[in-house]
């Protein structure tokens, strides 16, 4: 136990990218996380990470570990997770992997229910817009929308079905440049725009009585997807130009009038997001437990 113990230190040291990161993930330490790790390269005989003041790579032996490690410890979790069966209620700890406005806007709805009902679930939630391998990185499940899911997992609706973009500026801003009636107007307007981390610019669609349009939008701010919304959202609160976002986002600064609908009729629609999960036999019994918890909630 001590081994496989350990080896969990090496994963989750690798999979975070230092010790203090893995230390807060496994609830430890950063010294016992560094001294699991080295009494698993003295008893293995080889170094399995570089370290540096500011970085912690694999070495060319710690990566093949990592690889051949990661499904064999999820298949020793399930084994041990097995027990839970015979539980009087489900333990353990669950990982998801989600989009920030998943966190955001979908999840606040779930969780404080779910852990009400479940007090010995540990609900680990990593929100982050870079798409990831879920099983490679040692998570139970994730969200995401329908065109960015992949083929193989199972997928059942949580959160909204139905969502919009919106887009909204102050009150102070349309006093001073004018209100936009139609969506290529916002061509001579300040834009607030977005991109995917390493992405191109976001484009903002509209839709109305059949008619589609993108518009790539121009103007003084762009910030990160999801990462640093909050700062366009600030930013257009303070007048600084337009914003395109969810609406369920941008809906309590509109409510208190610190924003304004634009273009509300072109306003588009599009599909809430899935949970998704790898189609094994056995699932663990905490993700079993939040699925059905899940399904509940769907109306």
């Amino acid at each position: 136990m001590d081994e496989l113990a350990d080896l969990t230190a090496f994963l989750t040291v690798a999979r975070e990218g230092g010790f203090r990161s893995a230390a807060r993930v496994a609830g430890s330490s950063a010294s016992r996380m560094g001294d699991a790790v080295r009494r698993l390269e003295a008893r293995l005989g080889v170094r399995l990470l570089h370290r540096t003041t500011r970085s912690v790579t694999l070495t060319d032996a710690g990566a093949r570990l990592l690889e051949r490690l990661t499904p064999a410890l999820s298949e020793v979790r399930s084994a041990l997770d097995v027990v839970n069966d015979f539980r009087d209620r489900p333990a353990g700890r669950l990982r998801l992997n989600v989009p920030i406005a998943a966190a955001r806007l979908v999840l606040p709805r779930i969780v404080p229910p779910f852990l009400a009902k479940y007090p010995d679930i540990c609900l680990e939630v990593i929100a982050e817009e870079r798409l990831v391998d879920v099983v490679a990185e040692g998570y139970d499940a994730g969200i995401r929308y329908g065109e960015r899911l992949a083929q193989d997992m199972v997928a059942i609706p949580i959160g909204p079905r139905v969502q919009r973009f919106a887009a909204a500026a102050s009150p102070a801003y349309l006093a001073r440049r004018g209100r936009p009636n139609h969506p290529r107007e916002l061509l001579d307007h300040d834009c607030l725009g977005g991109r995917f981390t390493s992405g191109p610019l976001h484009a903002w669609e509209f839709e109305c009585d059949g008619e589609t349009l993108s518009v790539d939008p121009k103007g003084p701010l762009i910030v990160g997807l999801g990462t640093t919304t909050d700062l366009a959202v600030d930013a257009a609160v303070a007048g600084t130009g337009i914003i395109y976002d969810f609406e369920d986002w941008l809906r309590p600064f509109i409510d208190r009038g610190e924003l304004e609908p634009v273009l509300e009729s072109w306003w588009p629609s599009f599909p809430g997001p899935f949970l998704y999960y790898p189609g094994r036999h056995h699932l663990p019994t905490p993700l079993r437990a939040f699925i059905d918890f899940v399904r509940t909630m769907q109306p």
